[in-house]
């Protein structure tokens, strides 16, 4: 794993500035990519989420106060893990904000995204190296009848000087 490291379990920092988890399957070589995250704070809770979906109470967290208040995954699939890994660190993101705001009592809350929107965004994160290819499925040409002729110019060629 490349990065550097961060107090938390399960989370290190990208060289660009994102907070990334992810969590070993037991029993299994592979890995589960949980997603990157703005701070390390909700990098950990994804990876609480998670870690206790596997583990149970015998899991070794970075937030054991708050792992009641996560939701739990619907299934053990990859994408139900990591859906519910990504609820987790927005919990965290708006206990943060809530309890550095003035009226913040610092319990948790759950945001009012829907699955199948948290999903679109799973689908294309923004520090997803296929941001930066193109797409050749894409036709960017156009035909002159894409656009109406103008009556009027911009340009009044009756007046052009000669040179």
């Amino acid at each position: 794993m490349s990065g550097i490291t961060s107090e938390y379990r399960g989370v290190r920092k990208r060289k660009w500035g994102k907070w990334v988890s992810e969590i070993r399957e037991p029993g299994k070589k592979t890995r589960i990519w949980l997603g990157s995250f703005e701070t390390a704070q909700m990098a950990a809770a994804a990876y609480d989420s998670a870690a206790f979906h596997f583990r149970g109470h015998a899991a070794k967290l970075n937030f054991p106060q708050l792992i009641e208040h996560f939701p739990k995954p619907a299934s053990s699939s990859p994408e139900d893990i990591r859906l519910a890994a990504q609820q987790a660190a927005i919990t965290v993101q708006n206990t943060n904000s809530m309890a550095s705001s003035s009226h913040g009592h610092g319990a948790p809350v759950t945001v009012g995204l829907s699955p199948t929107e948290i999903q679109a965004i799973n689908d294309f994160p923004m520090d997803s190296p296929h941001m930066w290819t193109t797409h050749e499925d894409i036709n960017y040409t156009y035909e002159m009848s894409d656009y109406q002729e103008m009556d009027d110019c911009l340009w009044d060629y009756s007046s052009t000087n000669s040179f």
